[in-house]
């Protein structure tokens, strides 16, 4: 792809996800997109076909960076060590780059995303990155936790509201609160044992 050619698909993606950020995915048009940008719609039609085109190459991006997390994961020993430094990895992609805007626009469209393809896609990715980080304890409090260690990071973008908190000072309350429960994964059985032998 020329260089010019992939400036302009990172420019439409950009414009698009202010607006879909602003008003919703919903009511913005490609017309919208194309105008902000000052192209015709069939310069714009080039590049995608549709707004579900745009959203899925927001979550391409996403499913790439998660696919080699995964991949990392399950070469490594299932210790907590490995846990934290998935979730801290997990982060670092998370706030690189255009990704907290992304995350925004996923959090505020959850209602379209559902009934796109590239949502489902992503909810499965999410699955399989939340199972790397419990293997090794498949109990279903591990699960949850692990989930919610996702989760933790997630949410840091809407439900941390302090007034001036830098992107650094959000991140490093994520992995707090994630660290929090990632630290019981793996322990569930071990206390069980302790018990019946007290018992």
């Amino acid at each position: 792809m020329r260089e010019g050619t992939g400036g302009t698909r990172e420019r439409i993606k950009a414009v698009a996800l202010e607006l879909f950020t602003e008003q919703g995915y919903e009511k913005t048009s490609l017309r919208e997109i194309a105008e902000r940008l000052n192209v015709t719609k069939a310069a714009l039609y080039y590049h995608f076909k549709s707004k579900d085109d745009i959203v899925a190459s927001f979550v391409e991006d996403r499913l790439e960076r998660m696919d080699a997390l995964t991949a990392w994961a399950e070469t490594q020993p299932a210790t907590l060590a490995t846990r934290r430094e998935l979730i801290s990895r997990y982060a670092d992609t998370m706030f690189a780059g255009a990704q907290p805007s992304v995350m925004r626009f996923f959090e505020q469209n959850q209602t379209a995303l559902k009934s796109l393809a590239a949502g489902q896609q992503m909810r499965g990715r999410m699955m399989e990155l939340a199972n790397a980080l419990c293997r090794g304890d498949d109990s279903p409090a591990a699960q949850l936790r692990a989930a919610l260690s996702l989760f933790a990071v997630h949410s840091s973008w809407f439900a941390v509201r302090a007034p001036h908190i830098t992107d650094d000072e959000r991140r490093k309350i994520a992995l707090e609160v994630a660290d929090e429960l990632l630290a019981s994964i793996g322990t569930e059985p071990d206390r069980g044992v302790a018990t019946a032998e007290v018992g």
